[in-house]
């Protein structure tokens, strides 16, 4: 069994910052991947950022600039350092865990979600 937690979602005004974490916890034998999602009201969830095995990271286009990921996959962390925000970016923000737990091969677990809201 694998248990992801994400933390940090807060009220920001434009154009301030955001650090987001996630723990992966139980048991587990190897992440190959951490990522960021996030859903806004009346859209579907969408990708953010990833952080792989070894350190690859890779971003949606429209945050490249503005966030940044980091942590370690085997560790079981990874944060999200958000700057620069936009009230487009107001949205639930979930993290998932690509990883393989004893005899299970890899599957994805995911966390609840923590809400980030940017407004004036």
């Amino acid at each position: 069994q694998v248990q992801v937690v994400e933390s940090g979602g807060d009220l920001v005004q434009p154009g301030g910052s955001l650090r987001l974490s996630c723990v992966a916890s139980g048991t587990i034998s190897s992440i190959n991947h951490m990522s960021w999602y996030r859903q806004a009201p009346g859209k579907q969830r969408e990708l953010v950022a990833t952080l792989s095995r070894g350190g690859k990271t890779n971003y949606t286009d429209f945050v490249k600039d503005r966030f940044t990921i980091s942590g370690d996959t085997a560790k079981h962390t990874m944060n999200l350092q958000m700057s620069a925000l936009k009230p487009d970016d107001t949205a639930v923000y979930y993290c998932s865990a690509n990883a393989r737990s004893g005899p299970v091969w890899y599957t994805d677990y995911w966390g609840q979600g923590t809400q980030v809201t940017v407004t004036s």
